[in-house]
C-alpha cells in the first residue's frame, strides 16, 4: 500500500474515532431534563464539534476511496460505540450484540480487502 493510501485510511480511522467520541459526548450530555438543555450542555456542543471534524475526515477520505469502501468502513463505529457504551455507561453487551459486532467486522474486512 502506498504511503498516500495509508494516510487516507488513517484519516478515515480518525474520522471514525472522532464520530465515536462525539456520540459518547452526546450520550453524556443527554442527562438534561429538556432538549434545549441537552443541546446547550458542554458535552453536547463538543460532541457536535467532533461530529463536524469526523465529517471533514470522511470528506478527505472520499477524495481517494470509493464510497462503496469508505461508507461500509464507517460501520466500524457501531462496533466501537457498543464497546464504549458497555465500558462507559454499563450498557449490556450480550451474545447477540457480540455476534452482530463480529458480523460487522467480517463485512468490513470483506469490503476493504476487495477494494
Amino acid at each position: 500500500m502506498m504511503a498516500g493510501m495509508t494516510l487516507v485510511y488513517v484519516v478515515l480511522a480518525a474520522g471514525i474515532l472522532l464520530g465515536v467520541a462525539g456520540q459518547m459526548l452526546l450520550k453524556s450530555g443527554a442527562g438534561s431534563e429538556s432538549l434545549i438543555g441537552q443541546f446547550l450542555a458542554p458535552q453536547s456542543i463538543i460532541g457536535l464539534a467532533l461530529y463536524f471534524a469526523a465529517a471533514i475526515c470522511y470528506m478527505f477520505a472520499l477524495r481517494k476511496l470509493p464510497v462503496s469502501v469508505a461508507f461500509p468502513a464507517v460501520s466500524l463505529s457501531y462496533v466501537v460505540v457498543a464497546l464504549a457504551a458497555y465500558w462507559l455507561f454499563d450498557e449490556p453487551l450480550g451474545v447477540a450484540k457480540l455476534l452482530g459486532i463480529a458480523l460487522i467486522c467480517a463485512g468490513v474486512i470483506l469490503v476493504v480487502r476487495t477494494a
